[in-house]
């Protein structure tokens, strides 16, 4: 199949959102501009690691004294707390995710790529943008205000799963959970 590529320089809106209950939610990143929306799946760790690097990212360039940077740390982000846009179809599952500064454009890059067959990542640097066997991509070009804001968001739906166990930290389900800490007895 000819691989598929999402462009959006800039997005009217980019988020992580989810679907379903805490404990069996399927994470989203989404892009959308005009009537165009692209979803595509992703694991929670790679949610939470995106908005991790973003916000590492930021701080060095606001360290570096990159003014778009600079601001943003300065700006309290406009807090995005709607659902994801329909239709949510997902268009691949992210194998890789990739962080970038143009500073050119004064915008942070955010790539998306498809896993592998396999259910691996590709390695972004033996990928040949321009190759049409390549893995599906989306690549998103947006400022360091909409970052922090995809921050917050990515954040807080990141820490609305379960509640963790008070002995073990393990994720507890709604019935509770068998704990290691309490040698194998249930714990609600």
């Amino acid at each position: 199949m000819a691989r598929r590529r999402y462009f959006f320089d800039p997005p009217e809106r980019f988020v992580a959102g989810t679907v379903g209950r805490p404990g069996d939610r399927t994470f989203f990143l989404q892009a959308r501009e005009g009537t165009r929306v692209v979803s595509i799946v992703l694991e929670k760790v790679q949610v939470a690691v995106l908005a991790d690097r973003l916000n590492e990212l930021l701080s060095e360039l606001g360290r570096r004294g990159v003014a778009a940077a600079v601001a943003a740390e300065q700006t309290t982000p406009a807090e995005d707390v709607g659902p994801l846009d329909e239709p949510l179809n997902e268009a691949f599952r992210a194998g890789s995710l990739t962080l970038g500064w143009d500073g050119e454009a004064g915008r942070v890059l955010v790539e998306a790529r498809a896993q592998s067959e396999d259910g691996e990542g590709i390695d972004p640097d033996e990928d040949d943008d321009d190759d049409e066997d390549g893995p599906d991509l989306l690549r998103v070009m947006i400022s360091a205000d909409a970052a922090r804001a995809f921050i917050s968001r990515a954040t807080r739906i990141v820490g609305a799963g379960r509640t963790p166990c008070p002995l073990c930290g393990a994720p507890l389900d709604p019935q509770g959970h068998i704990c290691p800490r309490r040698n194998g007895h249930y714990v609600n």
